[in-house]
């Protein structure tokens, strides 16, 4: 079983990919009700890096987890470097491989996004390294293979508690006279923190930051304080 949680579609293109090479099962772990038993199993967790840490969601649900299995393995996405996430994630589930996947970046509240170009590259190079990746856990063998970049510690502990602190906020959100109030945003956001008030979308206090509401939307209407006018959107496009 593959264990997936994903914003903008990274990570499930990823789980699914694997899931296919391995004869694997990819579940959202965000549509469980409860996280059922790892005893005896080869089981994987993909999802992908913020501020050099593991997203809140896979944590919990890692720490929820029950049973021994046979063979445990984590992949992350990340738009270069993953610092010491996986080594931080090992900790609270241990896993006998583990690798980063570079991916196309979607932080648009933090950065203009990527050239068509540059995406496209990502993804044709991250196909090729899910095959590799997927012959290595049909084997069980034991890898460690994880882009960390420098000042890994640093950044997944200090850097990641900032992000964690400070930056989840959902005041800078807003919507724009672009709203065909569809819902969607609503539908998306795996906080169930996006409530629809006469049409329009409303920000409870939980996020993420996983992009979705504001990647996804077919009209652009949603912005993030004064910088993401300007920008660009990403959702996840495979590339044949």
């Amino acid at each position: 079983m593959i264990y997936y949680f994903s914003g903008t579609g990274n990570s499930k293109w990823a789980a699914e990919q694997l899931a296919a090479k391995t004869g694997e099962t990819a579940v959202n772990i965000m549509t469980l009700s409860a996280p059922p038993s790892a005893d005896a199993q080869t089981i994987g967790f993909v999802f992908p890096i913020h501020a050099w840490g593991a997203p809140e969601p896979m944590l919990e649900f890692a720490r929820k987890l029950t049973g021994k299995p046979a063979f445990a393995f984590g992949v992350c996405t990340c738009g270069g470097e993953a610092g010491a996430a996986m080594e931080k994630f090992r900790r609270i589930f241990p896993l006998d491989s583990v690798y980063s996947i570079v991916m196309p970046n979607n932080y648009v509240m933090g950065s203009e996004l990527e050239s068509e170009e540059s995406i496209l590259r990502k993804v044709r190079a991250a196909k090729e390294r899910l095959d590799v990746i997927a012959a290595q856990i049909r084997a069980k063998q034991p890898v460690s293979d994880v882009q960390t970049g420098s000042l890994a510690w640093l950044k997944s502990s200090l850097v990641n508690l900032g992000f964690n602190f400070a930056a989840r906020s959902t005041r800078p959100f807003y919507v724009t006279d672009r709203c065909i109030s569809c819902g969607q945003c609503a539908r998306d956001c795996p906080a169930h923190s996006i409530t629809m008030v006469e049409g329009k979308p409303r920000w409870g206090n939980k996020c993420y930051q996983c992009t979705a509401c504001i990647n996804l939307c077919p009209t652009r209407a949603i912005e993030y304080g004064k910088g993401t006018a300007a920008r660009g959107r990403y959702s996840f496009v495979d590339v044949s």
